[in-house]
């Protein structure tokens, strides 16, 4: 297929025009109107340390989440054993993610663990102290489904952070896991870290609780707190002096309604006073279950709940359809728009700490860039220039294989929107060696056919063969090398390996095919009967 000289020069012209056109966005940043909608789009993708920005290393409390969910069995497993007539009491979540009861029938053990095969086979009794007339039990999950919930969780604040992420803006952002409960994320060329560290670590829990006006907040905030109920505290701002602070409330700790019924949340303007709120709009689902909790609650108060902190309660004075709510707090505009972003991206399943965090200024980023740029070009003008004087001629067409081989890594990472990196700079200088020595080993190949009286045709025939098994052995083994690297190294490992992997398959085409095709054509269309080797 390839022995047609005019077909391997019109493969080698595709590759370098097409090297060039994915290109041509990272060198030319005004290209004219009439010509820049049929070019590419997308410039080579620079790393952290390249432009600078923030490093962050996330730490995901799984094992809150395991209470929270807990949490939330404990209200539904209530229901089903008095729905099943189980007599208990002082049914509540203990420290940890462990449910705590009272069973006070000596025949309630049996019934509890009917109700757990058929209704919640995902508990199981850690123990079950005899008492008088019942057994003191102590419930959790099996350990299969902790091991699903805690990676369920990773899973779910990894796409919701990715999510926060893509909605503030930030390009070519690096959101990847990192062990059991940690997230590694990399933010080029943000400039405000402080916000970018609240929106991504914020939990943004949203829940609707109503406010209990029936019984005394003064005795609650005593310590007598009614059964069913928490105190919660909402902040509170003087419009003339624009002092904050914080009032308690009393609520009804069961949750009426969550953020997860939301379908959208954006920013308003709430009256002439131009105070900034968030407009919330349920689903079809989450507007039903509105109506239907305003029209139950006519005359009470609703606490809008976000994280914990009570941010309005007004008082219900009709039913409410359309599915439409807002929540008020004297925000700023920047602070309204992080909060509708973090709302529409979703509450993070687990509260979030933050292990690890750097941040790369732009002016350190630019030195990487002018030090790495220095340092390959410096690099490459040395061999260049030692190619040419040990192998003349033949170095001159061995270092136009180099600059194509550069070339095309750099189009390679454009094309594949593939982010570049200082060690993958790296790599990519220590594939140009590796093209150099494979170069070197064809060249002294040829030499030593010369040497037996060979022509040139032959002798430059019989060196390729002869070192087309070598090369590919080393290319295949640097490549083996580095697909390790990519499964088992950080970050910047996997930068340097998915270059070094790029270039050495470029090196390969470039050593072997395009150099024999420039040979070929100069033997073909000039007569040559010496090698200039």
């Amino acid at each position: 297929m390839f022995k047609s000289l005019k077909l391997r020069g019109a493969i080698t012209l595709i590759v370098c025009l097409g090297s060039l056109y994915f290109l041509i966005p990272t060198f030319i940043s005004n290209i004219p109107s009439p010509w820049n909608k049929y070019v590419f789009k997308e410039k080579i993708h620079l790393g952290l340390d390249l432009q600078g920005g923030m490093h962050l290393v996330l730490e995901i409390d799984t094992d809150k989440a395991l209470e929270t969910m807990m949490e939330r069995t404990s209200n539904d497993l209530k229901e089903s054993l008095m729905d099943n007539r189980v007599r208990f009491r002082n049914l509540e979540k203990t420290k940890g993610a462990t449910i705590s009861m009272e069973l006070t029938d000596p025949e309630g053990k049996n019934a509890l663990e009917n109700v757990l095969r058929e209704h919640y086979p995902d508990l199981e009794i850690e123990s079950a102290d005899p008492r008088e007339n019942g057994y003191f039990v102590t419930l959790k999950f099996n350990e299969k489904r902790a091991n699903e919930l805690k990676k369920l969780t990773v899973e779910h604040s990894l796409e919701t952070i990715r999510n926060r992420v893509d909605q503030f803006g930030i390009s070519e952002p690096e959101i990847i896991p990192e062990g059991n409960n940690r997230i590694l994320v990399q933010l080029p060329g943000i400039k405000d870290p402080e916000r970018a560290k609240n929106l991504i670590g914020k939990t943004a829990l949203l829940e609707f609780k109503l406010v209990d006006d029936e019984n005394s907040l003064e005795e609650a905030l005593r310590g007598n707190i009614p059964e069913g109920d928490i105190i919660a505290y909402g902040i509170r701002a003087d419009r003339s002096t624009g002092e904050r602070g914080s009032s308690p409330y009393l609520l009804k700790n069961k949750t009426l309604l969550t953020g997860a019924s939301l379908e959208t949340a954006k920013v308003q303007i709430a009256d002439r006073f131009g105070d900034v709120t968030v407009g919330l709009k349920f689903n079809s689902q989450g507007a039903d279950d509105f109506e239907r909790i305003t029209g139950e609650n006519i005359r009470k108060r609703l606490a809008i709940v976000l994280d914990g902190v009570v941010h309005s309660a007004p008082v219900i004075q009709e039913k409410i359809s359309g599915g439409q709510a807002q929540i008020t707090g004297n925000f700023t505009m920047e602070e309204a728009r992080d909060l509708a972003i973090v709302l529409r991206a979703g509450a993070l399943p687990a509260p979030v700490n933050i292990l690890e965090e750097r941040t790369v200024g732009p002016s350190l980023g630019s030195d990487s860039i002018r030090q790495g740029v220095l340092a390959t070009i410096i690099g490459s003008l040395l061999i260049f220039l030692f190619m040419i004087v040990y192998y003349r001629l033949s170095g001159a067409v061995a270092d136009v294989a180099l600059v194509i081989q550069i070339l095309l890594i750099l189009a390679i990472l454009a094309a594949f929107r593939a982010t570049l990196t200082l060690p993958g700079i790296a790599g990519m200088l220590l594939t140009v060696g590796v093209a150099v020595d494979a170069n070197i080993l064809i060249f002294e190949r040829i030499r030593e056919e010369m040497r037996t009286g060979k022509t040139a045709r032959l002798s430059l025939d019989t060196g390729y063969d002869r070192a087309l098994i070598t090369i590919i052995d080393t290319h295949i083994t640097g490549i083996i090398s580095a697909i390790v690297l990519i499964f088992f190294g950080t970050g910047p490992i996997k930068g340097f390996a998915v270059t070094t992997i790029i270039g050495l398959l470029a090196s390969l085409f470039t050593a072997i095919f395009i150099t024999k095709v420039i040979f070929d054509y100069a033997m073909w269309n000039f007569n040559i009967k010496k090698i200039s080797i």
